[in-house]
């Protein structure tokens, strides 16, 4: 037996002929279709014409219009269908048959085209926004969204409906007072502003979760990038003792060899390390008992900067940046000695605690240079009369030692 029908093996939907299989694959994506001997459901609604497909279509335009009364002229319609692409058909010579086949013939139907372009702008595919107008009457904006809400879920919800070229389109009757139609209209509203509040929190939680993901991975990355620094700071380290090792080794060699020199010329036998002398005791008391002298101005800023770079050895760039930084101070002191604004420093400025203040040493060493604390230890001022060329030249030595001499701080 022929087919009557070609069946789509993924949604099961019954389309009359090649031309609409073709339609529901462009709208669908869908390709499994198959021959069937089952005649698509034709019901056609008594009161207005309207054509159903299927029960449930049938069922909705009940419920939608209260028609309730259709003819089943499924059989009438029915007919083998051509397996062949469609061509255009001759014109017949008979014109009783003519009328009958232009009275079958199956088109799009005509809907309200403002609304349609209204569904389109709010983002509608151009068949679900044409099937929701014509089964909803052609009525209203509302109708035709209300009618896409209840069946988004419908397999043929994008599949351009046919219907007899004759047919027309008329509003339903409504089923709903103006109160109810109203409320119904603002239930609509709700949800979808709902919805797409529910979208907009969904995606806002996605980008919260890529924010986090980046973060975590821009952290992970500075870790290892310090870890790496630190290894290298630490290597470097450690074959700058061992070289000061090898130097301080090869220093002595050459003075043990200087010394043997010394001895041969003189015509003495060579020194017995066994037969060297220790230290007396009486001598280290005759030391102890000397008085200490002070230390000088200098020898205190020295150890202040040894202090320094003690306390921070961990951040080598830190401390020669801080050196830096005083040597510019007690430079522009030396060069200008009249302008106050060289001789007075802001305690609380961030460039200043991030390359000295935050330091321990880098205020005392301004302080050893004559820099005195005022107003509440807010700033620290040095007093133009207390400018001691000698002193901040000396500590310029100083600082410059710290900075260029890499053994500075060690021995």
């Amino acid at each position: 037996m022929a087919g009557l029908s070609l069946k789509c093996g993924d949604c099961g939907a019954l389309l009359r002929s090649v031309e609409e299989a073709q339609e529901h694959a462009e709208l669908t994506s869908h390709s499994n279709f198959s021959e069937s001997t089952e005649a698509v459901l034709n019901l056609i609604c008594t009161a207005c014409g309207k054509p159903c497909r299927s029960k449930t279509e049938s069922d909705l335009h009940t419920k939608r219009t209260g028609h309730t009364e259709f003819t089943d002229k499924t059989l009438e319609a029915a007919k083998p269908i051509s397996l062949e692409a469609p061509k255009v058909a001759a014109e017949s010579e008979d014109g009783g048959d003519a009328s009958a086949s232009k009275s079958e013939e199956m088109v799009v139907p005509e809907v309200n085209k403002s609304i349609l372009e209204e569904l389109e702008a709010m983002g509608f595919p151009t068949a679900r926004a044409t099937r929701a107008l014509y089964y909803s009457g052609n009525a209203s904006l509302e109708a035709a969204v209300n009618w896409v809400v209840e069946h988004e879920n419908d397999p043929e919800i994008d599949q351009m409906p046919l219907v007899p070229k004759d047919t027309k389109v008329e509003a339903p009757k409504p089923a709903l007072t103006p109160e109810q139609l109203k409320a119904k209209q603002q239930e609509l509203r709700e949800r979808a502003r709902k919805k797409k509040e529910e979208e907009e929190k969904l995606a806002e939680r996605e980008r919260e979760k890529e924010r986090i993901r980046i973060g975590k991975e821009l952290l992970e990355a500075k870790r290892i990038e310090e870890l790496n620094e630190r290894k290298r700071i630490l290597a470097l380290r450690k074959a700058e003792k061992e070289e000061e090792k090898r130097a301080r080794e090869k220093i002595r060699q050459k003075l043990e060899e200087d010394k043997a020199e010394r001895r041969r010329r003189l015509g003495l036998p060579a020194e017995d390390p066994s037969t060297a002398k220790p230290p007396a005791p009486v001598v280290e008391e005759k030391k102890l008992s000397l008085p200490v002298r002070p230390a000088s101005k200098a020898e205190q800023m020295r150890e202040c900067l040894r202090s320094l770079k003690s306390n921070h050895k961990e951040d080598d760039v830190k401390v020669k940046r801080a050196f830096q930084t005083l040597l510019t101070y007690v430079g522009n002191v030396v060069k200008n000695p009249d302008e106050e604004k060289f001789r007075k420093i802001r305690l609380s400025n961030q460039t200043f605690q991030d390359r000295v203040g935050a330091l321990r040493g880098g205020i005392e060493f301004l302080e050893l240079c004559g820099f005195e604390k005022i107003e509440g230890d807010e700033f620290l001022f040095l007093p133009r009369d207390k400018v001691d060329r000698a002193v901040l030249n000396s500590a310029g030595s100083e600082l410059d030692s710290a900075i260029k001499n890499p053994f500075f701080g060690v021995l």
